[in-house]
Formats: structure tokens, sequence, C-alpha cells
């Protein structure tokens, strides 16, 4: 079976001095790789392919036949590697807490440790009979957080 580290580092490799990247690559036991990039500006046909060529001119069919996918992360897929969330900031994300909770919110900030997002929601304001609309700015800490992915609002 051809080792996940050898794709990845060999993807790496072909991808440095670019703005992709590589977020995950799967094998399975028939040696069906699927490996996914991603970018802070956008990722096109013609990345995947011209990677694609480079990792499988480094492999030796030969030795063992193995098929090869690149393809780009899709929207609204979970993100799972802290560069993805840079090209979000400023953008609608859903946010799924370990609690179950989701949240709908514009992404803030994020460093290595958490996500700060603002958000409306309905509170008691002081000498108002009626709860008001106010915008929230939260802190959650990566340990809270299920899942983070962008959402894309079609109204």
């Amino acid at each position: 079976m051809i080792d996940k580290e050898l794709i990845t580092t060999i993807a790496e490799r072909h991808l440095e001095g670019s703005d992709r990247f590589v977020v995950g690559c799967k094998i399975s036991p028939s040696n069906e790789i699927e490996l996914t990039i991603d970018s802070l500006s956008s990722v096109d046909i013609e990345h995947c392919i011209t990677l694609s060529r480079a990792i499988e001119g480094e492999l030796d069919r030969e030795a063992e036949d193995f098929e090869l996918t690149v393809m780009s992360a899709g929207i609204g897929e979970p993100l799972v590697d802290l560069r993805q969330y840079g090209k979000l900031l400023g953008h609608s994300v859903e946010v799924v807490l370990k609690s179950g909770i989701k949240i709908l919110a514009k992404l803030d900030a994020v460093d290595e440790t958490a996500l700060t997002l603002s958000y409306e929601e309905k509170q008691t304001v002081e000498g108002k009979k009626r709860k008001q609309v106010v915008t929230v700015t939260r802190t959650y800490p990566f340990e809270e957080i299920k899942s983070t992915a962008e959402y894309l609002d079609f109204k």
C-alpha cells in the first residue's frame, strides 16, 4: 500500500512557493488516492491536473498500481486546516459546537487557539420592555468546536 505521508510530502514539495496547500489525503486499501488541496485565492482544474501529473511522475506504477484523484476542497465542507480560515475572514460561517449548538456568524478573527465570531441575537436591554437585537462578538476556543464550514446564503 502506498504511504499517505509520501503522497503528502510530494504534493507539499510541488506546491511550495504558491498559496496552495494540502488539506487532506485518503488512501483506500486498493490504492485509490484522494488528495485534497486548497488555496488562499482559488484552485482551478489546471492546478489539480499539474499536481496530479507531478505526483504520478514520482511514483512507480510498476512497483505498485494506484489511482490518483487530486481535487479542491469543496464549498460547505468542514475546514480542517488553519490556513483555510484565513480566506473566510469577514465572511459567513456555520460553526457547530461540541454541545450541538449551531452558530451562523461572521468570522472576525482566528488564531491557533480560537475563533472570534460576531452575530446578532435577541437580548434583554435595560429600559426596554422587549428583547432587542444586538450584535454579539464572542471568542470560541477550538476545543469547544466540532466543525466550521463556509456558509453560502442564496437569498
